[in-house]
């Protein structure tokens, strides 16, 4: 079984900061891709931010120069630095990462619970 628990979501002010953690745990050969997505009331769940195992960076256009998005590959953590949070910002976000169980087996993505995240005065 392999299982991703997030935490650090909560309530902040508009220009607040937040920092969301993930950790992946159980059998795990291999994670490739990991990420944070987000998805608000009504709305599909979007990309926020991806780190490749080579930490090379992808981000959505309206985090761009707010969101850092880092990586431990030792301890299979992924992190979301959130500066300068906006009300459009609230959603539920969730961690994503591709893991691999095996030598023999291919990746397979996996998701956290999601965690609340609100940008309110």
């Amino acid at each position: 079984q392999v299982q991703l628990v997030e935490s650090g979501g909560g309530l902040v002010q508009p220009g607040g900061s937040l920092r969301l953690s993930c950790a992946a745990s159980g059998t795990i050969f291999s994670v490739d891709i990991m990420g944070w997505y987000h998805q608000a009331p009504g709305k599909q769940r979007e990309l926020v931010a991806t780190i490749t195992s080579g930490h090379s960076t992808n981000y959505a256009d309206s985090v761009k120069g707010r969101f850092t998005i880092s990586r431990d590959n030792a301890k299979n953590t992924v992190n979301l630095q959130m500066n300068s949070l906006k009300p459009e910002d609230t959603a539920v976000y969730y961690c994503n990462a591709r893991i691999k169980k095996s030598f023999w087996t291919g990746y397979d993505d996996y998701w956290g619970q999601g965690t609340q995240v609100t940008v309110s005065s």
